[in-house]
């Protein structure tokens, strides 16, 4: 997912959505007058001083205005002042907060996702009603803290619970830069967190089992917490005999590898190891690793060893081949197949009837998903004009295509969820000016938005195994403990999964996109808080295939050492929590082992030390295991991996250019017929 376009979208959201709860505002008159708070008065005069905020007390429940309506009169309040007063108004707000206790100020009570340094506490009192205190480094920071404390201290849980972050919105005009909003959102999702424990509490509920998590400190050491995140861990520290053995047979017969981020953890932690020692070893997400194999050719590799499935190895020999380099081998993991449930669904009688009613609706461009095979690539091209995309460029692509051909209808697949999520996201698009699409992209508006939600089509009938497994189980555990911590989600997740990294990413606290967005969005705010020198208690909730976690670690330890030894930085700066997914029915449980692809882990380190050792194989006993090039046929009588790579260079011309290429626009408005493929 181009995380510009996600970061634009959300933002914009986040800001302009109208208030759930709140009625039109009313004249402060006509409310009646309470001692709690900002339910004291709504003053319009900047001359006037803001209303003390002093907490409801139990004595006071019967006089104390309902939160929403509280935040309405803060609105109110904020709304009626000029720009250049609403800063000072935040600080006579500010220095009426009551400092915390130093012993109050520590990592425990961080409000993650603020630029300054927030503390919160909160508990429910006898009565019944939350009692909240908050402090900040930052006297701006403790006026946002004042308003919300004075707005929601001596509420009931539920009223917490109920205030929706969009009722901020009108808050957001005294922030001013978009990292000061995120205070409001951040320190209410705090607040509803400890509302939603005040609940379970009161109702005699247990704390649920955490997820699995590894916790890695400031000298690298890594701590588990949780049976499968300890099977993760000891894979960290691997085996030297094994690194030496595999750097030897590498530099011998000069091997590259290329692997994904998904691989089996004791693969993936002698391949990091041994990177130190050998440079042709690259794990990444499937678009970079062909392009890797090729950078390894030129360097005088003789053979790619592919780590992943099936249509990755695919990818890998067409491109050596297109660039030149035949002579290179290229070989899988197992000697069988090595299958992926989304290009099996590609695959599939029921894609090609959808690929079929696009082919009758022109013009018409099918937008493919990365993760199918060449095969399918080829196919769908030659029944309707292709191009491949990722999770990261996807929406660039489709919004550039709708922009370029007046009334073109754009089909994808196959991943459901994404198309679906695609569809989610434009929708939320329509409630944008003009001025903020233009920034997304120059070519649209609120009226080619909205014009073009009536023509993407999506397939309904695919999606990743792993990813599937992100579903209504795995979001209320979020919801319930994790609400407070930076969440990152796959574009390919269920809907619900994505909506709550959307709402996370408009507090600034949330990423959507790729593997390697998400792997981008946590290395960012660790060295922003390396930066800082400051323990900013970091906790990431993982929800891609657990297999990240090897990359994720070794980012983390590279940025560690990368600071100068003399900086003082806390231990346990940077906590990970793995949400592995459940999936009723299967034996899988909350602690872990379900967000693992079955297909990724068939690459075994036995396989790939065997290959190593045999290559290169005169005597043939290493054929099982070749990436063999497609020399089929096309119904049209083309090469199968001639017409597959064309979705692809069509990618790689819009991801240097920003423009289809010419060749795919005559294709889709003459048809493939009109030009020879």
């Amino acid at each position: 997912m181009d995380t510009s376009t996600l970061a634009a979208v959300a933002s914009f959201v986040a800001l302009s959505t109208k208030p759930r709860l709140l009625p039109p505002l009313i004249p402060s008159r006509s409310l009646p007058r309470t001692r709690g708070s900002l339910a004291v008065c709504c003053s319009h005069s900047h001359a006037s001083p803001p209303p003390s905020p002093l907490p409801c007390t139990a004595s006071d429940e019967e006089e104390v205005a309902p939160p929403h309506l509280r935040l309405c009169r803060l609105a109110e309040e904020f709304g009626a002042l000029p720009d250049a007063d609403r800063a000072r108004r935040l600080l006579a707000y500010a220095a009426a907060l009551p400092p915390l206790p130093q012993a109050d100020r520590v990592a425990a009570n961080r409000v993650m996702g603020c630029v300054a340094q927030v503390w919160l506490l909160g508990s429910c009192d006898r009565s019944g009603r939350m009692r909240f205190a908050a402090d900040s480094d930052s006297e701006l920071s403790r006026g946002y803290c004042s308003c919300l404390v004075s707005a929601l201290d001596g509420a009931g849980p539920e009223e917490v619970l109920d205030v929706d972050p969009a009722d901020l919105a009108p808050l957001g005009v005294a922030a001013g830069a978009r990292s000061r909003v995120n205070t409001w959102y951040n320190v209410l999702v705090g607040m509803q967190k400890r509302a939603r424990a005040a609940i379970a509490a009161r109702e005699g509920r247990r704390r649920g089992e955490p997820f699995p998590s590894l916790v890695i400190g400031r000298d690298g050491a890594v701590r588990a917490q949780g049976s499968y995140a300890e099977a993760k861990a000891k894979f960290l520290s691997p085996d030297q005999s094994k690194i030496s053995e595999l750097v030897n047979a590498l530099r011998e017969k000069q091997i590259g590898i290329v692997a994904h981020f998904y691989m089996d953890p004791e693969v993936q932690g002698i391949l990091t190891a041994a990177k130190r020692q050998w440079p042709h070893i690259h794990i990444s997400d499937s678009l970079v690793m062909a392009d890797s194999a090729v950078q390894m050719a030129e360097a005088g590799c003789k053979y790619i060893a592919v780590l992943g499935v099936d249509f990755m190895s695919e990818n890998v020999r067409a491109i050596l081949d297109q660039a030149g380099f035949t002579q290179v081998g290229v070989y899988r993991m197992s000697s069988e197949q090595i299958g992926c449930s989304l290009a099996d669904a590609a695959s599939s009688s029921a894609y090609t009837h959808f690929l079929k009613t696009a082919s009758r609706s022109p013009p018409s461009l099918h937008v493919i998903y990365i993760n199918t095979s060449l095969e399918t690539k080829a196919r769908t091209h030659e029944l309707v004009p292709t191009i491949t995309c990722t999770s990261s460029n996807v929406v660039a692509t489709i919004l550039q295509a709708f922009a370029e051909i007046p009334d073109l209808n754009v089909w994808y697949g196959p991943d459901s969820y994404m198309g679906a999520n695609i569809a989610d996201l434009f929708k939320r698009m329509t409630i944008m000016s003009d001025e903020e699409i233009t920034e997304i992209h120059p070519d649209h508006n609120r009226k080619t938005i909205s014009s073009l939600l009536q023509r993407l089509h999506y397939y309904q009938n695919g999606n990743c195994i792993v990813h599937d497994m992100f579903g209504h189980e795995v979001v209320e555990k979020i919801k319930e403990e994790y609400c407070d911590a930076f969440l990152t989600a796959h574009f390919e997740v269920p809907g619900e999964m994505f909506s709550l990294s959307m709402e996370a990413k408009t507090r600034g606290m949330g990423v959507v996109g790729s593997t390697q967005n998400i792997l981008d969005f946590i290395k960012y705010h660790l060295k922003q808080t390396l930066d800082r020198n400051v323990d900013d208690h970091l906790q990431f909730v993982l929800g891609t295939e657990s297999g990240m976690i090897t990359s994720i670690v070794a980012a983390v330890r590279q940025l560690f050492d990368s600071y100068e030894s003399s900086k003082e930085v806390a231990n346990d700066l940077e906590q990970i929590s793995i949400v592995p997914g459940v999936f009723s029915g299967e034996g899988c449980s909350i602690h872990g082992g379900c967000a693992s692809c079955p297909y990724m882990k068939m690459n075994s380190l036995e396989s790939l030390f065997k290959i190593c050792q045999q290559l290169p194989g005169e005597d043939n006993s290493l054929s099982v295991y070749q990436a063999s090039r497609l020399n089929a046929k096309t119904s049209l009588g083309k090469l199968v991996a001639e017409v597959g790579c064309e979705p692809i260079l069509h990618m790689r011309h819009f991801q240097a250019t920003k423009r289809l290429p010419d060749k795919l626009v005559h294709q889709i408005i003459h048809g493939n017929g009109g030009e020879p493929l």
